[in-house]
């Protein structure tokens, strides 16, 4: 009869549900870890979750492998909605096969990564995963080969975001590198191609997980991670605001909200917050919070290559991508970290119709012979060829120093920015003054009677000459000198104006940045 099979059907999907049991479950929780399910319960919009192929089962035989098939395989996907917009979610099962992947477990993942590219919709991985399934061998490992394949192909078609919520290691670790964003939580989550046991057998060097490869690692030093929370709750809330301020594929500009900040607010503030001197040290993210809607924005990297910001933030309840020197570290020079930061994000604003707002109080690039033999040239290219690449609306604001070949990788009218405004305390320069007169006037310097006099006449000439806030406006190379306190409603008007720019570059199957 249908009430029978009904009934077996509602056992099966209630022993799907209860997963391995309290047992598992208690260990997981033990461990400070909550399991998928609770994972995708925080992560999704309250009972919007649908599931897809629960009752998948490996068929994998020897080492026991028969007498273990548990549904699921060890991985729960399906899809449902972040703020009412559809979002595909997989997630491993840690209490099943340590959420170890074997063929079946990929191929799940595998079709729910092509439903994501089809329906354009992001796509989530919440990864608590011991890696490949060894008793399955190379079948566990053409898995893997089979969710790269997919990374790429979705890359800059829909956004990709990893949470890693427990151990990833070895080839595992290659498919949150290349996904778009990577949050880990600390003490739980560790990323790392070779552990601690391998680099002490090969290399002899003693480590812990969390010290190789851990949240505070991987977000500070390595910059893998794009984010580190204490708790898992806080790092899934927090992927739900940036799921909120992204666009759901490339096809589509980023969602718009109303908002109550006034559009034409006067952010007075601004012109007491940073210094004239320009040797003088501020926070530029208390610029950036005069700025946007709110004085809110979502920061990506924070502990990583500090000197520059890049932020996602609303400006009068359009999205933006805020990329801005940050005066507070390293004088706000540009490296090779910083550089490659940058033009990551560059990147992506520009696959996803992410105008571009640029904040710059630039010195130059970080000499050193460092930076030199680590290939400052090559890796610092990698943000001028981003910005010249990027198609969507730009808009820079020069709102102090911005010397050298910095001034015009920072997005400058000539490497193709839509629109340059500059403060009343702008630099823009070949360099600064002092170093100018030492170049230009050094024989003078050097023959006359009172060096340090000559100097200091020098140094103010050129200053009054080539470096006074107006000389790039008579000029053409800034489209305007604005007061400080108008640079939210100038970059709204301007935004706006251009929300609808559009603009082709040459027909090429790609481009070859540097590398």
């Amino acid at each position: 009869m249908m009430q029978d099979r009904v009934a077996e059907l509602r056992a099966i999907k209630d022993d799907v549900l209860r997963g391995p049991g309290p047992e598992a479950t208690a260990r997981q929780h033990a461990k400070g870890k909550l399991t998928a399910r609770e994972r995708i319960e925080l992560l999704l919009d309250e009972g919007s979750f649908e599931e897809v192929e629960p009752l998948r089962r490996h068929r994998a035989r020897g080492f026991g492998m028969e007498a273990k098939r548990p549904y699921t395989d060890g991985v729960i996907t399906g899809w449902g909605t972040v703020h009412g917009r559809t979002v595909f979610v997989y997630a491993h099962d840690f209490r099943i096969f340590g959420g170890a992947l074997g063929e079946a477990h990929a191929t799940k993942i595998h079709k729910i990564m092509d439903m994501a590219i089809s329906a354009g919709a992001p796509l989530v991985s919440l990864n608590d995963g011991a890696g490949a399934r060894i008793q399955e061998g190379v079948s566990a490992l053409a898995g893997y080969g089979g969710i790269f394949q997919r990374n790429t192909r979705a890359s800059g078609v829909i956004p990709q975001i990893s949470v890693m919520l427990g151990p990833c290691a070895g080839g595992a670790a290659y498919s949150p590198a290349l996904t778009d964003f990577v949050f880990m939580v600390r003490d739980t989550s560790q990323m790392f191609i070779t552990g601690p046991d391998v680099i002490r057998a090969v290399t002899g060097e003693e480590i812990s997980q969390n010290e190789l490869g851990g949240a505070d690692v991987h977000s500070t030093v390595s910059g893998v991670s794009h984010f580190a929370y204490d708790d898992e709750q806080t790092c899934l809330e927090e992927v739900r605001w940036l799921l909120s301020l992204l666009p759901s594929n490339n096809r589509e500009l980023p969602p718009r909200e109303p908002t109550g900040d006034p559009a034409d607010r006067s952010a007075q503030a601004l012109r007491d917050l940073v210094p004239v001197d320009g040797n003088q040290a501020y926070d530029m993210r208390e610029v950036i919070g005069q700025l946007t809607d709110h004085g809110e924005y979502f920061e990506v990297s924070a502990g990583w290559a500090a000197n520059v910001i890049c932020a996602f933030a609303r400006l009068d309840g359009q999205v933006a991508g805020i990329v801005a020197n940050q005066p507070l570290s390293m004088a706000g020079v540009l490296d090779i970290r910083s550089s490659e930061k940058a033009a990551r994000f560059v990147q992506f604003c520009d696959a996803f119709s992410i105008p571009l707002v640029t904040l710059v109080d630039v010195p130059g690039f970080l000499p050193g012979v460092a930076q030199e033999h680590e290939g400052i040239i090559r890796r610092g290219a990698k943000l001028l060829y981003a910005y010249c690449n990027a198609t969507v609306p730009r808009v820079s604001v020069v709102l102090r120093k911005a010397y050298g070949g910095a001034y015009i990788v920072m997005d400058s009218q000539s490497i193709g920015a839509d629109l340059t405004y500059a403060w009343p305390t702008n630099e823009i320069a070949v360099m600064g003054a002092e170093a100018a007169a030492n170049v230009i006037f050094r024989r003078e310097i050097t023959a006359a009677d009172d060096p340090l006099a000559v100097r200091t006449q020098r140094i103010k000439d050129y200053r009054s000459e080539l470096m006074h806030p107006y000389y790039t406006a008579e000029r053409g190379l800034v489209d305007d000198v604005i007061d400080p306190a108008q640079t939210r409603s100038v970059l709204i008007r301007a935004l706006a104006m251009l929300r609808h720019k559009r603009a082709d570059l040459p027909q090429r199957k790609h481009g070859n940045p540097p590398l």
